[in-house]
């Protein structure tokens, strides 16, 4: 067997044992991304091939928890693209006020940057006390960070740069406080805030949204997979409720995509039609 055969079977064997034995699920993933970020711990770790790290990933669980820090894609800031978070204020949020009670799917939302970001939109358009935002990601440890809802303090010119161009209506530090290196946010942000596993590959539906919003996750997904996630997206809408995609990403295929009408086509916001 070639070489490159050899290695595209040993990758295979790898994906197929995280998802049995562990139920983490990268088979739809984009293979030339996996594969880089499967060859660095292999490296790392000073193993030879992807075989004996399928072995190590069997048995030991330190080995499982490092790779799952390289597999999870984990970049992410406050207001992140801040053309996309003022077309929230000014486009989604006048939609959501309708609403007697609104719910927020923040899929993949690694450390909770933008789950913060999206409260605290929320909180003045004086909507947060009648929202949740469900924020999920397949990383409990990008989870456990995003609990603490502390960020590290040299980062706040940057996002408060992000919030002021977002659209942000008051002194951004009036929401956090420092401590130690870290700035940690209001705990009241937090109230609204559920933080939850969940694996786009391989979970259901848990709810009925208004809002979800799911950026630069799917530019690392195959297509059937990018297909799944936008059903699974389809089927948790409420007639007219909203989708938000990073700029790259598109809805796929055409039979799905004809079932909204873009919002702010740009930012790439989109309502779900009736």
């Amino acid at each position: 067997m070639a070489q490159a055969a050899l290695e595209d079977l040993e990758l295979e064997l790898l994906l197929e044992a995280l998802h049995r034995r562990h139920g983490f699920d990268f088979r739809g993933y984009a293979l030339a991304s996996l594969r880089r970020r499967v060859w660095r711990r292999v490296e790392l770790d000073g193993l030879g091939t992807i075989t004996a790290l399928t072995d190590r990933i069997l048995h030991d669980d330190d080995t499982l928890a490092r790779l799952m820090r390289d597999l999870s894609i984990n970049v992410t800031e406050m207001f992140r693209d801040p053309g996309f978070h003022r077309a929230l204020r000014e486009l989604a949020v006048p939609l959501l006020r309708t609403y007697p009670f609104v719910r927020i799917w923040n899929a993949g939302c690694s450390t909770g940057e933008e789950a913060y970001s999206v409260a605290i939109a929320l909180d003045e358009a004086g909507l947060l006390e009648r929202s949740r935002i469900y924020a999920t990601d397949m990383n409990e440890g990008a989870l456990a960070q995003a609990r603490t809802g502390a960020f590290p303090l040299e980062r706040m010119q940057s996002y408060t740069e992000n919030y002021q161009r977002a659209g942000g209506t008051r002194s951004f530090s009036e929401y956090y406080v420092a401590r130690t290196g870290s700035a940690v946010f209001d705990e009241r942000l937090a109230r609204n805030i559920v933080f939850a596993q969940h694996n786009l590959a391989t979970d259901r539906s848990f709810n009925e949204f208004h809002l979800i919003i799911c950026r630069n996750v799917m530019i690392y997904f195959g297509r059937e997979l990018q297909r799944h996630v936008h059903q699974l997206f389809l089927d948790s809408l409420v007639p007219l409720g909203l989708l938000g995609l990073g700029r790259k990403e598109t809805i796929q295929p055409p039979d799905l995509a004809a079932r909204y009408e873009p919002l702010e086509p740009t930012e790439k916001l989109f309502r779900r039609r009736r």
